[in-house]
């Protein structure tokens, strides 16, 4: 075991290795393609391979054959295994118990954050579809990395025939919730596979983070038709995780299981 741990110490020890980790552990559970993976971090195809048979040789990421496409996705069995190695003598030699808090036991409201790029309609419907069904125990926000200078209309007009206060929804960049004075937030969603590949800043206070990701609506083609049934498939996909998102009691789990089941949430309408 110790030499496994050295090992993927060591590969990790490269700037770019860890970059590629890094990256597949913000989309985790999702299997990324290979291409995507270079696109985002701006690595050549040869350089790329080069990486990631090395993560996965030391048992940090695993490789899966979807078609003609290789899919790499993150392997926390490893990087727990790696964590704990590390803390392996603290806490009377109890890294479980520095490692793994219990729920927060909030008497107020979570804070929850949900990112995209362009926060004009999937990031903004999270937003209003928690703040309809859930508004007393969560307080709701949304943002963009590249935020458009509006909502888009079509997100706007489903939100309001669906009974949604529209009233204070609006395009806000991330930065906004990174401040000293910004709310701390307990749990940070990514909704779009472009924002969770950036790489942001640590965010206070370590919230529990997922990647939610699915299809831009905004981006659809094809009749006027079409193009709304993409916009009420993606309301209706987070419609669905949010539903299980809010059937969670946070105070009564420990942060590993929060994590397991907030991760596990993401797949709910996506066929992987």
């Amino acid at each position: 075991m110790e030499k496994a741990i050295l090992d993927r110490l060591t590969t990790l020890g490269h700037a770019q290795r860890m970059a590629v980790f890094r990256l597949l552990v913000r989309r985790y559970p999702d299997q990324v393609p290979a291409g995507e993976i270079g696109r985002a971090l701006d690595l050549k195809p040869s350089t790329l391979s080069v990486y990631l048979s090395a993560l996965t040789a030391a048992g940090l990421i695993v490789q899966h054959r979807k078609g003609t496409s290789l899919m790499y996705r993150a392997d926390m069995g490893g990087a727990e295994d790696l964590i704990e190695y590390l803390f392996q003598g603290c806490c009377n030699s109890r890294p479980d118990l520095c490692l793994t808090r219990t729920g927060s036991q909030k008497s107020e409201k979570y804070n929850v954050l949900f990112i995209c790029t362009g926060n004009s309609a999937r990031s903004i419907f999270a937003e209003a579809i928690l703040t309809t069904v859930a508004g007393d125990r969560f307080n709701v926000y949304s943002a963009g990395t590249k935020p458009a200078s509006t909502l888009n209309p079509v997100a706007v007009k489903m939100l309001d025939a669906k009974g949604h206060d529209i009233s204070n929804l609006r395009a806000k960049h991330i930065a906004e919730f990174q401040t000293e004075t910004a709310p701390v937030m307990d749990f940070v969603f990514t909704v779009c596979d472009q924002a969770a590949n950036e790489d942001c800043p640590a965010w206070t206070g370590q919230p529990i983070t997922a990647h939610w990701g699915l299809p831009d609506p905004v981006k659809a083609t094809g009749s006027e038709a079409e193009r709304y049934l993409a916009f009420q498939q993606a309301y209706g996909i987070l419609k669905n995780r949010l539903s299980l998102f809010t059937a969670l009691r946070p105070e009564t789990l420990e942060r590993a299981v929060l994590q397991a089941r907030v991760d596990e949430i993401s797949l709910e309408g996506k066929s992987l």
